[in-house]
């Protein structure tokens, strides 16, 4: 492989700081009003955000200048560790949120789950480079993916955490598809997919509860349907430009997880349907130039990689947004790069410092 030859796609940077930006000043509106009553200090989610941004931001850099062909060589050593910080937190991890997903203490904890994103699509691109003649058979090509995906979907699942869990196979079922399985395997897999959904399900009330809510939110308006109703009346009051920024009145204990799950509902009351087009805009643009990076990259590990960090995002988003305005069931998800949380936020900058390297290969 010859030496970097061009710019880093520019349209890509800058989408990200955007949206990094809007983060950040969204989360202090988001959050300012919980975080003096929780904290005495309506800055601190903001400094936490700040700070992991400046992180992420060093590691986005890092990884733009390390040759993308390099991480071949250690994915697999990345999908063990990533295996192990998943049993590791199921024996020793701390409960947030209802979930048992972080490992640490207290601030500095990780999310193992968020780690396990990265580590899936990087050692899936890696495979289906070197099995590329074996994908369209069912057993050779595709069980061997699959089956490394269906074991980290349950380890997430026993924390449990859908919403990761959902991301990570909605973006590995991306990459496999690219790398050429056939759509009749793929489709018979999701309908089997889909009896397991049923399945987990039935056997957690709670997910009942969240499906009922989700697709009649007014029967039960003070328990499962009580988050999507108030994303609803922050989002509805938004009107074309909004409240203002800072006038939200959702954020003052009505809506949960402002700060995080729910913050586009935020933008929206504050920024209207202006405001919140414009977030969706710059996801599109970010999305769109990593497809042209994945379709322009100079080999397959190249194309498969940026095609898994894009997917990671395009199904993180639709999920989030999709929650966020009730067209799907309230599952605990964050929205890239603009909501709270440092692993994600880290992480996720991390990757498309990545994607940027490999576009600097670009044809």
């Amino acid at each position: 492989m010859s030496k970097i030859r061009s710019a880093p796609d520019s349209l890509i940077i800058v989408s990200t700081l955007l949206l990094l930006g809007i983060g950040l000043i969204m989360v202090y509106s988001a959050s300012a009003v919980l975080a003096f009553h929780n904290f005495g200090d309506s800055l601190f989610y903001l400094k936490r955000q700040f700070i992991f941004a400046v992180l992420g931001i060093i590691a986005l850099f890092a990884t733009m200048n390390i040759d993308y062909w390099a991480w071949k060589k250690f994915a697999k050593a990345i999908l063990l560790s990533g295996f192990i910080m998943l049993i590791l937190v199921l024996i020793i991890g701390d409960v947030r949120g209802g979930a048992k997903s972080w490992l640490g203490v207290g601030s500095l904890g990780i999310q193992p789950s968020e780690f396990m994103k990265l580590a899936i699509v990087l050692y899936l691109a890696k495979f289906l480079v070197e099995r590329q003649t074996e994908i369209s058979s069912f057993f050779k090509g595709l069980m061997p993916p699959l089956l490394l995906v269906g074991t980290s979907f349950a380890l997430i699942m026993l924390q449990p955490d859908l919403g990761t869990g959902a991301v990570l196979v909605g973006a590995s079922i991306i990459v496999i598809y690219v790398a050429g399985a056939k759509i009749s395997h793929l489709v018979s897999l999701a309908m089997i997919g889909v009896v397991g959904l049923v399945g987990l399900i039935i056997t957690a009330p709670y997910r009942l509860k969240r499906i009922t809510g989700f697709l009649n939110p007014w029967e039960d308006p003070l328990g499962s349907g009580y988050q999507i109703i108030q994303s609803l009346y922050a989002i509805g009051p938004g009107g074309l430009v909004g409240l203002g920024l800072g006038r939200s009145r959702q954020k003052y204990n009505y809506l949960p997880e402002p700060q995080t799950d729910f913050i586009f509902s935020i933008i929206s009351e504050e920024l209207g349907f202006i405001g919140g087009s414009v977030v969706l805009l710059l996801f599109l643009i970010l999305i769109w130039r990593g497809f042209r990076v994945a379709i322009t990259a100079p080999d397959s590990f190249g194309s498969l990689l940026a095609v898994g960090i894009i997917g990671i995002i395009g199904v993180q988003v639709m999920i989030n947004i999709g929650v966020v305005i009730g067209i799907f069931p309230v599952t605990g998800i964050t929205l890239p790069l603009i909501s709270a949380g440092g692993s994600s936020l880290t992480l996720l900058l991390t990757a498309i410092g990545i994607l940027l390297n490999i576009s600097r290969y670009s044809r």
